[in-house]
C-alpha cells in the first residue's frame, strides 16, 4: 500500500484554496454529516457512515470532512464541517473541490489515519477508500454494522535483527501486506539462536496456533511481546502496521503515543468568541428566563433530584467511583497476558446460560475487591459474546445499570467470564420475597429501576453524548439487582438488542421471540411487533417494567395491606409457557390485581395508575420509561404521601397533577 506523507501547502495550493473560498462565499452555508466517532459499515472499497445528524456549517468556506481509522480492527469514522483554509490534524487536505469524499492516507503523530473533504451537501456520508468505477457505483450496497476490513501489516517473514529483546525494537521490515481475510491480525515473533536474533512479521489468524502457541492479545493496539519459550517471544495486535514496533517492556506508559485516543471535536476547529455568545449563551439565557417564569407561575417545589451538572454527569458516567466497591474499570476484554487474580467464593445465581459467583479480586498482598463473576461454558460462547458486546459500550455506564469491569477467556477451564460489580442484597425478586419495604424504599427502588430502563432506551447519555438505544428484552425482578443504598441496577443483557438505525426489519425479525413468558408483552406473546419501528422493542420493555413495579408495590407497607410475595400472574406456578400466558394476557386481557387498599394512599394510588398505563394492551398507549421517571419524581417531591381521607373526591384534590 502506498504511504502518503503529510502534504505541504505550496503556493499553488494556497491560490487554489483561496479561489475555492471566493466561489463558496456566494453560496449558502453547507450542510454536512456531523457525528462523533462511531463504527461504520464498509463494502468493498467504500464505507457508509450511517450518521443521522446533519449540521449547517458555521463559515461560508467550510466543506464536509471525515476522519477514518481502525480501532482494534473495527473501522471508525468521525464526520464534521471543516475550514479548508486550516489544517486538519496538522495537514492540509487535498482534493477539496470534488463532490466525493475520497480518503487520503496520512501518518499523523505516529498514527495511521485517512482523511477526506468534499463540497457537496452531506457528501461525507459515504467515504471512498479509492475512486470507484462506474460498475462499482451501480452495484454498491450496504452491510451490517461491525464490518472488519482486512488488516494492513508488516510482512517480512524471518529477517535477522540486532534487537536484544529489551525496551522497544523496530522490525526494520519495508514490506506491507493486506491480510488475506478480515479475521487475520498482525503478528510478530522474536527468536534468539546461538547469539543471533531474528524477527518475523506476518498476518495470522488468532484462531490458529502461532509457533505452537495461542495469540491471546489479538485485539491489542500494540505488539507487546510475551515470552513463550526460552528463546522465543511472540505478540499480535489489530491496528495498521502495529507489528512494526515490538514492545518488550510491560510498562507502556513510558512510551508516549502507544495508546491512541481519537482527537476530540475541539481539535478540528475553533469558533470565535462572538459565535459562542450567539449560539450558546443566548439560548441558555432564554431557557433560564423560561424556567424562572414556569416556577413562578406554578409555584412548584424544587425537586430533590440533582440537576445534570458536572457532578451528576460524573456519577452517571463513572458509577464505579460512587458504587459499593472500587473498580478496575476495564470496560473491555482483558487482553493482559496474565489473567486477573480472582478467587471464586460461592454460587449466588444460576441462569439458562451461565452461573454467577461471588468472588475476590486480589488488589495487593492483604487486600481484595469483592466482585461478581458470570461464568459461561465454552458451548455458550455466543451468549457470552452477545452480553460482552452490550457491556463493552462505554456509553452504557450509568448508576442504575450493573457496572461492568472486564471479560476474560479462561482457556484452561474452557470457560468465558464476565466480571462485574457485586451487590450483597442480591436480586430484587429475592429481596421482595424475604422482606416488606416502606414507602421510601419502594420509591427508591421504583424510580431507580425506571431510570436504568430510561437510560437503556435513550439515544443520549445524561451528559448529552450520543449513544445507541438498547432494548433489554428480558426485564424481570430477578434481572434487577439491589444496591446497598436501596437503588436498583439492571443486569443480564444476554438477550438485549442494540437498536442501531441501520437494522432492517428482516434483521429485527430474526432476533426471535425472546424473554421470559411471564413478563412478555401481549405483542411479543403473539409475535405481532411492529418491526418497522424500533420503538416497539422499548414499548415491550415498558410493559415488563410495569410488572416489576407492581411486584415492588405489592410488598410496600404504606397501604397497610401487604400480602405474601408472588410474581405477576402468580396463579401460574413455576415457569409458564407462552401458550399459557396467551390465555390470560391476550384472550382474557388479565393483569395483576390492583387491590382497593392501594387507592387509600395518595402516592401509591397515583403510581398504580402509572403502572396501568405502562401495561396497556396497546403498545402505542404506554408511557415511556422517561415519563415514568418524571411521574415518580413528581410524586416523591409532592407533600402528599399520606393516606387519602374518605372525603377525597379526586386525585386532583391531593395536589398531584397527572402528566
Amino acid at each position: 500500500m502506498e504511504r502518503l506523507g503529510p502534504p505541504g501547502l505550496g503556493s499553488g495550493s494556497v491560490l487554489l484554496v483561496f479561489l475555492m473560498s471566493a466561489l463558496l462565499r456566494t453560496a449558502d452555508l453547507r450542510i454536512c454529516s456531523s457525528c462523533k466517532p462511531h463504527p461504520v459499515n464498509c463494502v468493498s472499497n467504500q464505507c457508509f457512515s450511517n450518521c443521522s445528524v446533519s449540521t449547517e456549517c458555521v463559515n461560508e468556506q467550510d466543506v464536509c470532512a471525515a476522519v477514518w481509522w481502525r480501532d482494534a480492527g473495527l473501522v471508525m469514522v468521525e464526520t464534521l464541517c471543516h475550514d479548508p483554509l486550516k489544517p486538519m490534524l496538522g495537514v492540509m487536505v487535498e482534493d477539496i473541490l470534488i463532490s466525493e469524499c475520497v480518503l487520503q492516507e496520512q501518518n499523523i503523530h505516529g498514527r495511521h489515519l485517512r482523511v477526506c473533504s468534499c463540497t457537496g451537501d452531506q457528501c461525507n456520508q459515504n467515504l471512498l477508500l479509492r475512486k470507484l468505477t462506474e460498475e462499482e457505483k451501480l452495484s454498491k450496497t450496504n452491510s451490517s454494522s461491525g464490518f472488519r476490513l482486512k488488516q494492513n501489516c508488516k510482512f517480512c517473514d524471518v529477517e535477522s535483527s540486532v534487537c536484544n529483546a529489551s525496551g522497544v525494537c523496530e522490525s526494520a521490515c519495508g514490506i506491507n501486506s493486506i491480510c488475506e481475510t478480515p479475521d487475520e491480525v498482525c503478528a510478530s515473533a522474536w527468536r534468539s539462536n546461538g547469539g543471533n536474533s531474528s524477527i518475523e512479521t506476518v498476518c495470522h489468524n488468532p484462531a490458529l496456533l502461532f509457533h505452537g502457541h495461542n495469540l491471546t492479545d489479538s485485539q491489542s493496539r500494540v505488539c507487546q511481546m510475551r515470552r513463550v519459550e526460552e528463546d522465543l517471544y511472540i505478540c499480535s495486535c489489530n491496528d495498521e502496521e502495529c507489528n512494526d514496533r515490538l514492545f518488550f517492556n510491560h510498562d507502556l506508559k513510558q512510551y508516549p503515543g502507544v495508546q491512541f485516543d481519537p482527537p476530540s471535536e475541539s481539535s478540528w476547529f475553533s469558533l470565535a468568541p462572538v459565535l459562542i455568545s450567539v449560539f450558546v449563551l443566548i439560548p441558555i439565557v432564554l431557557l433560564s428566563v423560561f424556567y424562572c417564569y414556569h416556577i413562578s407561575q406554578h409555584k412548584l417545589k424544587l425537586p430533590n433530584k440533582k440537576s445534570l451538572d458536572s457532578e451528576r454527569c460524573n456519577i452517571f458516567m463513572n458509577p464505579e467511583e460512587h458504587s459499593d466497591s472500587s473498580s478496575i474499570n476495564a470496560n473491555s476484554l482483558n487482553h493482559n497476558t496474565e489473567l486477573l487474580p480472582i478467587q471464586l467464593d460461592r454460587v449466588v445465581g444460576k441462569g439458562r446460560f451461565a452461573d454467577v459467583y461471588k468472588a475476590k479480586l486480589k488488589q495487593s498482598a492483604d487486600s481484595f475487591q469483592t466482585v461478581a463473576v458470570k461464568i459461561f461454558p465454552y458451548e455458550e460462547f455466543s451468549s457470552w459474546k452477545s452480553e460482552w458486546q452490550i457491556f463493552s459500550d462505554v456509553e452504557l455506564r450509568h448508576e442504575n445499570v450493573l457496572q461492568f469491569l472486564t471479560a476474560e477467556e479462561r482457556t484452561a477451564e474452557r470457560q468465558y467470564w464476565l466480571i462485574t460489580a457485586y451487590h450483597e442484597r442480591g436480586n430484587l425478586q429475592e429481596l421482595l420475597a424475604l422482606q416488606v419495604i416502606g414507602w421510601e424504599e419502594m420509591c427508591r427502588l421504583g424510580v431507580s429501576l425506571a431510570r436504568g430502563v430510561a437510560h437503556l432506551h435513550s439515544d443520549r447519555t445524561p451528559c448529552g453524548r450520543a449513544k445507541v438505544s438498547i432494548a433489554h428484552r428480558d426485564l424481570k425482578s430477578s434481572n434487577v439487582l439491589v444496591k446497598s443504598d436501596w437503588s436498583c441496577c439492571v443486569c443480564d443483557f444476554g438477550l438485549s438488542l442494540r437498536l442501531d438505525s441501520c437494522l432492517s426489519p428482516e434483521e429485527l425479525a430474526n432476533s426471535g421471540q425472546v424473554g421470559t413468558a411471564r413478563y412478555m408483552a401481549p405483542e411479543v406473546l403473539e409475535s405481532r411487533m411492529d418491526l418497522e419501528n424500533t420503538e416497539s422493542f422499548k414499548q415491550a420493555d415498558v410493559y415488563s417494567m410495569a410488572l416489576v413495579l407492581w411486584e415492588i408495590m405489592s410488598r410496600c407497607s404504606a397501604t397497610g395491606d401487604v400480602r405474601d410475595y408472588e410474581p405477576p400472574f402468580g396463579k401460574l406456578k413455576g415457569h409458564p409457557c407462552v401458550e399459557s400466558m396467551k390465555d390470560d394476557v391476550i384472550r382474557d386481557r388479565l393483569r395483576p390485581e390492583i387491590p382497593t387498599s392501594w387507592s387509600k394512599h395518595a402516592g401509591v394510588h397515583h403510581l398504580s395508575s402509572t403502572i396501568e398505563e405502562c401495561w396497556d394492551h396497546d403498545p402505542e398507549a404506554r408511557l415511556t420509561a422517561q415519563c415514568v421517571v418524571e411521574r415518580f419524581d413528581d410524586i416523591i417531591n409532592s407533600d402528599v404521601i399520606l393516606p387519602i381521607s374518605p372525603d377525597t373526591k379526586s386525585a386532583g384534590d391531593s395536589g398531584i397533577q397527572e402528566m
